[in-house]
């Protein structure tokens, strides 16, 4: 295998960490709309991912960096033909993290709601647009000859990326309530387990659609596996939820985005940014990859860094381990 193949299965490796770990993230912030009654019951659940969701958006920095490294092509294609919704995803990441931050810092209603409502909003719209984004790049986009994108903002607004958004949103809530039924204790526990069971049946339905669909187009065996992982593992995650196994019901939803994402990097190599214009003119870990020289340095350096950060994630997680329920919030911050 070359270093650039290696280099494509360790971004795919990288992405699918985010999508695990930032998809429950994403899936309780929109919950403190769809699930909290009160201020105390946000605080909640806000406080479930209060100790680690800036850690989680560590692994897409390491995404956006290695792919800007090992694939300077990609990077340049991507972000210049995705500039508005990479830059709407961009600030809503900025205002969500100040808004985890400041909602507390003063006790005005109305400075607790607007911070609320950016948790909220700046929750969904990523959720949304990161399937939207994957959902281009394994359909194809409008790359010339140049390997520039030629297209329009409205050339990605098509069925089948808008579907992968609709996935991507709904998989992450599903997620994200499953998550906070295992974090939790009393009566928001027993609320977000019923609220998982009717957005983990949407999630399916949609999620078996996009993923049939990537399929028929660009699948093969590998992909195939994928796929009825995927959907297994969401079906056991919904049972398993039902049965009030949460940490089973979390680890099964995990395995479902990890085989969904996979399956998606699976249609998608060679290539890393398909044409639909030309087959020939999309880009490859071939034609896209820095120099050997390059990845070889990167490699070494992966090596070395990778396991630190991640043995020092998992004591995070490890220490904020417990269940928390609205009898171990303070009045004096709701």
């Amino acid at each position: 295998m070359e270093l650039h193949d290696v280099w494509f299965v360790l971004i795919a490796v990288l992405w699918i960490g985010y999508f695990f770990l930032e998809g429950f993230d994403f899936g309780v912030g929109v919950l403190t709309k769809l699930l909290a009654r009160n201020r105390p019951e946000r605080r909640v659940l806000i406080n479930t991912i209060g100790p680690v969701w800036d850690g989680n958006e560590v692994w897409l920095l390491s995404a956006g960096g290695a792919t800007f490294a090992a694939f300077p092509e990609w990077y340049a294609t991507l972000f210049s033909g995705f500039y508005l919704p990479l830059l709407l995803i961009l600030v809503c990441l900025i205002v969500r993290g100040v808004a985890f931050e400041y909602r507390a810092k003063r006790p005005e209603e109305n400075w607790q709601r607007n911070w609320e409502q950016a948790i909220f909003w700046c929750s969904l719209i990523p959720a949304f647009l990161w399937g939207v984004a994957f959902g281009n790049i394994v359909r194809g986009v409008k790359i010339d000859q140049s390997h520039e994108y030629v297209g329009n903002v409205l050339d990605l607004l098509n069925p089948y990326a808008l579907l992968g958004g609709l996935v991507t949103l709904t998989l992450f809530t599903f997620h994200g309530a499953v998550f906070t039924a295992l974090k939790t204790v009393g009566e928001i526990r027993e609320r977000a387990r019923a609220l998982a069971l009717r957005v983990g049946l949407a999630a399916a339905g949609l999620a078996l659609l996009f993923l049939l669909w990537t399929q028929i187009e660009n699948g093969d065996g590998q992909s195939l596996v994928a796929l009825v992982v995927a959907v297994v593992a969401l079906v056991a995650a919904l049972v398993a939820n039902q049965a009030g196994r949460e940490g089973w019901s979390f680890a099964f939803s995990g395995v479902t985005i990890v085989a969904a994402v996979a399956m998606l990097f699976l249609t998608l190599f060679p290539n890393v940014m398909p044409s639909s214009l030309n087959d020939e003119w999309g880009l490859t870990v071939t034609n896209a990859s820095s120099s050997p020289y390059t990845l070889k340095i990167m490699t070494w350096c992966a090596a070395i860094a990778t396991p630190v950060v991640m043995l020092y994630q998992g004591w995070t997680y490890w220490v904020f381990r417990k269940r928390i329920g609205t009898q171990h919030i303070a009045e004096t911050v709701h």
